[in-house]
């Protein structure tokens, strides 16, 4: 049940509304059948929620549901194809306003082809209605209720944070990870000497906290310092052997230029890179014992040292068994009530309108909530993120505590009923986009534009035109708040998420009826399922070429409306994509797709196109046929050079990415796609009197815009055309010089610099804007919107990335003045000398100056910064980092710094501005020498420059054996402690006895 009837019904209400606003009983030969349709869909809405909930555990429905499902998706078609034949003919002077059915009356054909489609549906619909009153359908009014949810404003958004990951599993942890390492690194002088390598195994069902821990043993100071070689493979259930080789070679950092045509081959040459190193594999998610015994094991067992160890997670002790671990396994335990109860506390709590005393009074019902949960952490945590959607109340926790959904039978028991409750929970659009996202590969980025882009598409998130990405965007929060998506940390901005392996199983389990997910290359598996019950395909293959996936196995899929294809496609002369007649969605990446670009036109329903990293070398002349098309992603997409003249009759499209891409030049005329929201990688480039900078003045209703090669405008008269301030929706903005990026410059005189600093003022941005990346820039100066004295221009700016700035000497006191800044990154700058302004001036308590506001809560890095000699007068500075910057000799002025970072490897000596600031952390990462230094303590010569820090921990890596943070240093000055794997007899090597390492090494 991959589509939600509620909101599929909600999105055709909103299509008839929108194509029907005047005079819709005048349709030529069907009277009133239009609004007979409405009528209909609202008598059917009224208990198509209770269907949609039966349809999940109760198998009398799903037949019902399954042809309802498909009248309505035929009803989109229908209204889509009326839409189009008046797109066709455009508006005339005498209709008005543009108006699809009052162009059906001056065409009699068309209007009876229609009107006869859609007189057959209302009676395919009069007899589902029929046919409903057999299953007893009660009116959820509840639904109602779950829509003004979205429609007002969002609570606080909880950061999921490192620290709450690892409380995940309990306290439990640290005492499960010191045992598990000491048994991973334990001497085996007797028992065991005949096992070269042993197997260890972790075992517990879904989202109790294997993985976690496995990566908590895996990233430890003492497993790093005892093994040569670390490999992490995440198994999973659809793995291939010649794609499990292929990543355990890159892990082991083999030879990526040997023959990789065969298994034999891999094998070896996976033997090669790991031949007599002592190494720990990590095997998680592992469904079946044959990835060791059959894959891993043969190539390993023989190349392996004496001492290597293998640790695999599994939900299951056969595969424990099958790889012949050591008993007794790792069982998981799940959380004990208080640690349950804390870890609901945590989610709960992160709400404005909540405080722990307040959520205490409730513990009673949360306990019975939790006992629900059956110790599950994950389950814990989704339940907390359902609860913090609710008031703080006992009616309304008691709700939750009560609800049925607790009880439901008939699904698979590995399938959280937790997860469930926080599903039934969404609004009908929310539960669409949810179970959408289960349709993407794991393991790939997919950007919140992208899936927001897709949503969209499918008709999921709908309302009014200006607003939707606005609103596919509070969708996008939404679920995370209720923790079913989790923000990537290594993202700023929660600009892309994963999804937890048992929240994804519960959603392609309600796929199951209508989504096919096969992320992996076997014969004949796309045939699971009826073909033409199949409404989204999402296709993974990263297999060789004897695998490969053969595009013709696609083409009995004929329902499609979405397609999700990674990687290599057989095509075959006469392949096209006429097969897919209703196609909505079209997602194509690392793939091959130039063969079939000239019959994109035939998929007359297209709102969606991403060919990212395709082969693809042009797009259809006539693409202006495609007249729904509302995203196009061509990133990476290097053969394509050039866009088709129709591309600026596309009205609807709302999405352009041109980013690394083959095409420097746009058509003129492209300033006609009025409604662009998002345009990436747009290439500035002149033409005698005329610069496609022009063609971006009449885009006002742009939120993100991408301009790169700017140093091709020739006049600054053309970026002041470009309009950027008249653009009051602009939040993103990205300026790039391509000519000097990716730091070989070349020479640039003074006229030029002079000249591109004219360009960039002429770009001034409105002071809506959030976020701005400057790259490449050879000014001088930096551009005077960005340092103004006069007004606050930029008042609302929190994320700033200044990046590769040759001939940049000074961020001037003017630029200081940002108030909303929470990120600042500058890199390869090396002019500026200093960061801050260079006085602090007194101000009154009632008056606070410019700079005491700014940043409040920021964080600064500065990177590759030859020059900087000075970081001063940041009130505001909590979170700094420091990369490979020599020349800096000044910290002062920041009196809410809470943790410094520096990072650089020809470091010699802690740098003597430590003595000067007092942050409550201090990380270090730099070689070998410095580490050894820093382990001597307070007899030590750099002890005095960090002995006042609260915490300190510094690291250096082994270089010859690819081992990272190999050595460490960890002080705290309260309670006292300090500890190193460092011994004061270490040579610069870093070199010294096992024994004495096993004295010092800290413990878990």
């Amino acid at each position: 049940m991959a589509v939600v009837l509620d909101g599929l019904a909600s999105y055709l209400q909103h299509m008839l509304l929108e194509m029907a606003k005047e005079e819709v009983h005048l349709l030529l030969g069907v009277p009133d059948e239009i609004k007979k349709m409405g009528i209909k869909l609202g008598d059917l809405k009224r208990f198509i929620a209770d269907a949609d909930k039966r349809n999940i555990s109760d198998e009398s429905v799903q037949s019902w549901v399954r042809e309802l499902r498909n009248a309505m998706y035929d009803a989109t078609n229908i209204l889509d194809l009326c839409q189009l034949k008046a797109m066709e003919r455009g508006p005339s002077k005498d209709m008005g306003c543009f108006n699809p059915l009052l162009f059906c009356l001056r065409n009699p054909l068309h209007a009876h082809d229609i009107g006869h489609r859609i007189k057959n549906l209302n009676e395919r619909l009069d007899d589902i209605e029929k046919r409903s009153k057999t299953f007893n359908f009660i009116n959820l009014a509840s639904y109602e209720d779950d829509k003004k949810k979205v429609e007002s404003s969002l609570r606080a958004r909880r950061e999921t944070t490192g620290e709450d990951e690892l409380g995940v599993v309990g306290d439990k942890i640290e005492e499960d990870t010191r045992n598990l390492v000491n048994l991973l690194t334990k001497k085996e002088k007797n028992i065991h000497e005949h096992k070269k390598v042993m197997v260890y195994a972790i075992v517990g069902v879904g989202g109790i906290g294997k993985t976690t821990l496995a990566k908590k043993i895996f990233n430890h100071d003492f497993i790093k310092l005892e093994f040569e070689k670390r490999l992490w493979l995440s198994v999973n259930q659809e793995f291939s052997d010649s794609g499990l080789l292929e990543r355990a070679i890159t892990e082991a950092r083999g030879d990526h230029q040997a023959a990789r045509n065969t298994k034999a081959a891999l094998e070896r040459t996976l033997k090669e890179a790991l031949e007599g190193c002592k190494t720990l594999l990590v095997m998680d998610d592992v469904w079946d014992h044959h990835a060791w015994e059959k894959v891993l094991k043969p190539p390993l067992i023989k190349s392996l040292s004496r001492g290597s160890r293998v640790l695999v997670t599994t939900r299951q002790d056969a595969v424990a068994r099958g790889m012949m671990a050591e008993v007794p396994y790792h069982h998981v335990d799940k959380l004990e009530q208080e640690d349950a109860w804390s870890l609901l506390k945590k989610q709960v709590v992160g709400n404005e309108n909540n405080d722990e005393q307040k959520v205490d009074t409730l513990k009673d019902i949360g306990m019975s909530i939790i006992a629900e949960c059956d110790g599950l952490p994950l389950a814990v945590k989704v339940i907390g993120g359902l609860l913090l959607q609710k008031r703080t109340r006992r009616s309304d926790w008691t709700k939750v505590l009560n609800d049925s959904t607790w009880s439901v039978s008939q699904m698979p028991e590995e399938l959280n009923y937790a997860v469930y409750l926080s599903y039934q929970d969404l609004n009908p659009e929310l539960k669409s986009c949810f179970l959408h996202y289960a349709l993407l590969p794991k393991n790939m980025v997919f950007w919140y534009k992208q899936v927001v882009a897709m949503w969209i598409s499918e008709g999921f998130v709908h309302g009014n035109s200006q607003d939707l990405e606005v609103l596919g965007k509070e969708y996008y929060d939404q679920l995370i708040a209720r923790n079913l998506l989790e923000p990537d940390q290594g993202y700023i901005d929660q600009v892309v998420c994963n999804m937890h392996d048992v929240v994804r199983s519960f959603a392609q389990y309600l796929t199951r009826d209508e989504a096919l997910i096969a992320h992996k290359t076997e014969p004949g598996h796309t045939n699971n399922i009826n073909p033409q019950n199949v409404i989204r395909l999402s296709l993974k293959s990263k297999e060789s070429e004897s695998n490969e996936l053969e595009w013709s196995s696609l083409q009995a899929h004929i329902s499609l409306r979405t397609l999700i294809l990674v990687g290599e496609t057989k095509i075959n002369p006469g392949d096209s994509l006429s097969s897919f007649p209703c196609l909505r969605t079209l997602h194509i990446e690392d793939g091959n797709f130039d063969a079939l670009s000239e019959s994109l036109v035939q998929l007359k329903h297209l709102r969606y196109l991403c060919l990212d990293g395709t082969d693809t070398s042009r797009l259809p002349e006539n693409i202006d046929m495609m007249q729904f098309l509302q995203f196009i992603d061509l990133s990476n997409c290097g053969s394509l050079t050039k866009l088709p003249c129709g591309i600026g009759m596309l009205r609807q499209l709302r999405y352009l990415s041109l980013v690394y891409s083959g095409i420097n030049n746009i058509p003129r005329g492209f300033g006609s796609l009025t409604n662009l929201r998002i345009l990436k990688g747009f290439p500035a480039h002149v033409e005698g009197d005329w610069c496609s900078l022009e063609e971006l003045g009449p885009l006002n209703w742009l939120t993100s815009l991408d301009i790169r090669g700017l140093e091709n405008v020739s006049s600054s008269s053309f970026a002041i055309k470009a309009w950027l301030g008249e653009k009051v929706c602009l939040s993103y903005l990205y300026l790039q010089c391509t000519s000097s990026s990716g730091g070989a410059h070349r020479l640039v005189k003074q006229e030029e610099q002079q000249h591109i600093e004219k360009v960039f003022d002429g770009l001034c941005p409105p002071p809506c804007l959030e976020n701005l990346t400057i790259e490449g820039y050879f000014g001088q100066r930096l551009p005077r919107w960005m340092t103004s004295t006069a007004i606050v221009c930029l008042g609302s700016l929190r994320i700033l990335f200044m990046e590769d700035l040759p001939y940049c000497t000074e961020l001037p006191d003017g630029f200081w003045q940002h108030p909303s800044l929470e990120y600042l990154q500058i890199k390869s700058a090396p002019g500026i000398k200093r960061v801050g302004p260079e006085f602090l001036l007194p101000h009154h308590h009632e008056h606070p100056s410019a700079v005491e506001n700014f940043g409040s809560g920021l964080k600064i890095v500065v990177r590759g910064c030859d020059g900087l000699e000075r970081i001063s007068n940041l009130p505001n500075l909590q979170d700094l980092m420091i990369i490979r910057c020599p020349e800096l000799k000044v910290l002062e002025g920041l009196p809410a710094l809470h943790r410094l970072t520096l990072e650089d490897y020809d470091m010699k000596t802690l740098p003597g501005y430590l003595q000067d600031v007092n942050p409550r952390d201090l990380h270090v990462e730099c070689d070998i020498s410095l580490i050894a230094s820093i382990a001597e303590g307070e007899s030590g010569p750099e002890w005095d420059k960090f002995s006042h820090i609260k915490q300190v921990k510094a690291y250096a890596g082994d270089d010859d054996n690819h081992i990272e943070r190999k050595w460490y240093v960890k002080y705290t000055i309260d309670p006292f402690s300090f500890k190193t794997n460092v011994s004061p007899s270490a040579d610069a090597s870093g070199d010294e006895t096992e024994e004495v390492l096993l004295d010092k090494v800290e413990q878990v």
